[in-house]
């Protein structure tokens, strides 16, 4: 198979350019005798003598003179091709990012961010995934070019910034028992509660904490997501669960601190390292960082 040498394409664009080893040399920031060794060099490749001398100035062949402009174009596509994209660039750029991240976010990071985005790319298109691809290596195969949200359990290359971090709040709707005195972890404890697991769990880091109380909670129904459990919390005595912020004040849900030591949830982006130095998917990290911490 036959192996194409750019730089050979390159030297022989400026030879026929320039009509001079010198000239084609300088524009190189090469030496002339290295010039003329690359001239040799593809005489041979080209079994043609390319440039021929005509009194004191170098001439191209017939064969040369036809390959010019054909030449020309494809040193000019290299080039596009190993120049990167400037900013001004992606004005015109028509691409789809897939970000994958929970419902509980999308509703306020989808429309701020395309506004975001449709002033500098306006060609853009997001498409939001639900969660339910996270701990796939959808971001390793492309299907994915950005989570956004709790990140766990990814492939090891994975780059992970954290961006934001919430305390784990109850949610319950207004007049609950709850929102009058202060909430104890037994009174936690003894009321009957929402559990959030996309695989049907039951027990988690709330039963945890109070098992090392000596305490236990009634988990009386099961859903796959935090926005699932507040809109059942929104029409039930149950307790939901949910970081602070977002939906909660929309739904009309009153919040108490839980009396446990949890930790806080982080929200955070993660990405394949193909596209560390993409602009277009640089200018996406930046506007949902934007987007998430309110700048």
């Amino acid at each position: 198979m036959l192996r194409v040498d750019l730089n050979l394409l390159a030297a022989l664009d400026a030879l026929l350019d320039e009509g001079s080893v010198t000239g084609a040399a300088e524009r190189l920031h090469t030496s002339a005798p290295a010039m003329s060794r690359t001239l040799a060099r593809l005489r041979r490749v080209l079994d043609d003598p390319i440039l021929v001398r005509a009194g004191r100035n170098l001439v191209p062949t017939p064969r040369a003179v036809e390959l010019r402009e054909s030449v020309r174009a494809v040193v000019e596509q290299a080039n596009a091709l190993l120049t990167p994209v400037s900013s001004t660039d992606l004005a015109g750029l028509r691409r789809t990012f897939t970000l994958q991240t929970g419902d509980l976010l999308v509703p306020h990071l989808a429309a701020p961010l395309l506004e975001r985005v449709r002033e500098s790319a306006p060609h853009v298109v997001l498409r939001f995934l639900p969660d339910a691809v996270e701990g796939t290596p959808a971001l390793r195969e492309g299907r994915v070019d950005l989570e956004v949200g709790v990140v766990e359990h990814v492939d090891p290359e994975t780059r992970v910034e954290p961006v934001l971090s919430a305390p784990m709040v109850g949610a319950v709707r207004a007049g609950h028992p709850l929102t009058r005195g202060r909430v104890t972890a037994r009174r936690f404890a003894a009321a009957s509660h929402i559990g959030v697991s996309r695989h049907g769990r039951r027990q988690g880091p709330i039963d945890d904490a109070l098992a090392a109380l000596g305490l236990s909670r009634d988990v009386a129904v099961v859903v796959p997501t935090y926005a699932a459990a507040l809109h059942v919390a929104a029409g039930s005595d149950l307790v939901g669960l949910a970081p602070a912020g977002g939906m909660l004040f929309e739904m009309g849900l009153r919040t108490f601190d839980i009396p446990l030591p949890l930790p806080e949830i982080t929200v955070s982006l993660a990405w394949h390292p193909r596209n560390d130095a993409d602009p277009a998917h640089r200018l996406l990290r930046d506007l949902v960082r934007q987007v998430l911490t309110g700048e």
